[in-house]
């Protein structure tokens, strides 16, 4: 029968079989790779762990997970990509859901209702140039097509100052919400 490795015997630091005292490595169960180097096993197992904690931060303003708000897209989703995302936020709605609670009872930050207003001026424009159809009802190439066009700094200017223009309607918005 193998032995129990126990906290008190590795802290008295009781010598293993060579004679030697043991260390941490001796106390891990399996290597994450196998007969690779100690390097090697150490950045892929980071490498896994980095892309799985990025997968699964939340978002302090609305609690949604890999979408990051305040990211700035530079290049348009594949369906694939799209695909993907969508299930994973099927995955995870209750999260998402208890995320938007717990900013619904806080007042939105400065930054906040300027990323709001960044939102609402772009999708007005977009509904300008879709001659007010619904940007859900597009393709996902008409929809590709118009944000390489929004990508332009002409629209980009127009997008900021509709947004400058919007801001102090949407801060009053806010204040009314938060006094109901």
């Amino acid at each position: 029968m193998a032995s129990v490795i126990r906290f008190k015997d590795v802290f008295n630091q009781v010598p293993n079989n060579e004679g030697t005292s043991l260390s941490f490595k001796d106390l891990t169960p399996v290597e994450y790779r196998p007969g690779e180097d100690e390097l090697v096993n150490y950045r892929a197992y980071r490498r896994k762990r980095l892309n799985e904690s990025t997968d699964s931060s939340t978002c302090d303003d609305c609690g949604c997970d890999p979408c990051r708000c305040d990211e700035v897209v530079d290049e348009a989703l594949t369906v694939q990509q799209r695909m993907k995302k969508s299930r994973m936020m099927k995955r995870l709605k209750s999260r998402i859901k208890i995320g938007r609670q717990r900013a619904k009872r806080k007042l939105a930050s400065k930054e906040k209702l300027q990323t709001r207003a960044n939102r609402q001026a772009r999708d007005k424009i977009v509904r300008k140039i879709t001659k007010d159809i619904p940007k859900k009802d597009l393709t996902f190439a008409r929809k590709n097509e118009i944000e390489k066009r929004l990508d332009k700094p002409a629209f980009k200017s127009r997008i900021k100052r509709l947004a400058k223009r919007m801001f102090p309607a949407i801060r009053r918005a806010e204040m009314q919400r938060k006094k109901r």
